[in-house]
């Protein structure tokens, strides 16, 4: 499929359709604007890469290109995992937020790219003329192949991968679902570990907003300031930050925020006594001593507790029993 436009378009090949469900800025069905001698719908694009074929788009491409690519969305009734995607080629530059959630397929582009990235690390290029970006989910649980990264490291054998070309990134490792380690040194941008159910990630620097949203399960650490709404619509798994802002859990399903400072929570969310085997995965994964690991703070849902009887025992009760 070959695609021309005259200026650049937001939202190209963006499996969410910029989330229309929520504000119908686009519709699936939408003809793409400003082409010239065709009449390709959003959808169109899509589609083709959902057959593991190739789109190629003469001129820039906005924001927003490649959201999701790969993702068997359940709003568009699919299982809401990963699937193979085509290939994308931008002859032109791209904005920013390229790749954000991105779980498979390739995006070639000719020109500049613009951060932060989504979950896109750059490989060596099999096409000429062309830089090559693969997503960082699909490296961790499917290897490089032939690819050779750009300035990071990945040990296949230990599925560990070294992110330190301080590149801006969000969504890193969305829907992770294979046991696999990331490290970023430096900063990253919004919803690390968006979806990840299985993993590892160490951020050394800040992280943005939603930080391990939707998290369904594995491992967030981040070692510098994180932004607000960490943890939002958490349904399992584990968050460790060490200067955490604002709220934390909104809508919070399970899961557990170990936070240094307190953060505001709202119901069912609060705040939960310390345990010997909290502290010491934090002294792990922190590698500080066990008085200031008992310090931190621990947020999640109330399970159980003590209910004293008339006679003096002590019975534990779940929380939802009647």
């Amino acid at each position: 499929m070959f695609l021309s436009l005259k200026k650049s378009i937001e939202n190209l090949c963006d499996y969410t359709y910029n989330f229309t469900w929520q504000n119908n800025v686009i519709r699936p069905d939408d003809i793409i604007p400003s082409q010239t001698g065709t009449n390709y719908t959003f959808s169109d694009l899509v589609s083709e890469l959902k057959k593991g074929k190739n789109v190629h788009i003469s001129g820039n491409a906005g924001p927003g290109l490649g959201y999701s690519m790969g993702v068997n969305l359940k709003h568009f009734q699919g299982t809401g995992g990963i699937e193979k995607a085509g290939k994308l080629y931008i002859d032109g530059d791209v904005s920013s937020v390229m790749g954000m959630g991105m779980v498979s397929g390739t995006i070639y582009v000719k020109g500049n790219v613009e951060q932060p990235l989504g979950n896109v690390v750059e490989v060596t290029s099999d096409e000429p003329g062309f830089r090559k970006f693969r997503s960082i989910t699909d490296i961790l649980c499917n290897g490089t192949g032939k690819d050779v990264l750009i300035k990071n490291n990945f040990d296949e054998h230990k599925r560990k991968l070294i992110l330190n070309d301080r590149i801006l990134r969000g969504t890193i490792a969305a829907r992770c679902n294979c046991d696999s380690f990331v490290s970023i040194e430096g900063n990253v941008y919004h919803g690390t570990g968006l979806l990840m159910q299985k993993g590892i990630i160490r951020i050394t620097g800040d992280a943005g907003m939603n930080t391990g949203a939707h998290l369904d399960g594995g491992l967030i650490i981040v070692e510098g300031e994180t932004g607000e709404f960490a943890g939002a619509y958490m349904k399992k798994g584990t968050i460790i930050l060490k200067d955490a802002k604002g709220y934390a859990g909104a809508n919070m399903k399970n899961g557990l925020i170990l936070s240094r400072k307190k953060v505001k929570v709202s119901p069912p969310v609060e705040e939960l006594d310390m345990t010997q085997s909290d502290a010491k995965m934090i002294i792990k994964n922190m590698g500080i001593g066990h008085v200031e690991a008992l310090s931190y703070h621990k947020y999640g849902i109330l399970k159980e507790k003590l209910i004293r009887m008339r006679d003096g025992s002590v019975i534990v009760r779940r929380v939802d029993e009647n």
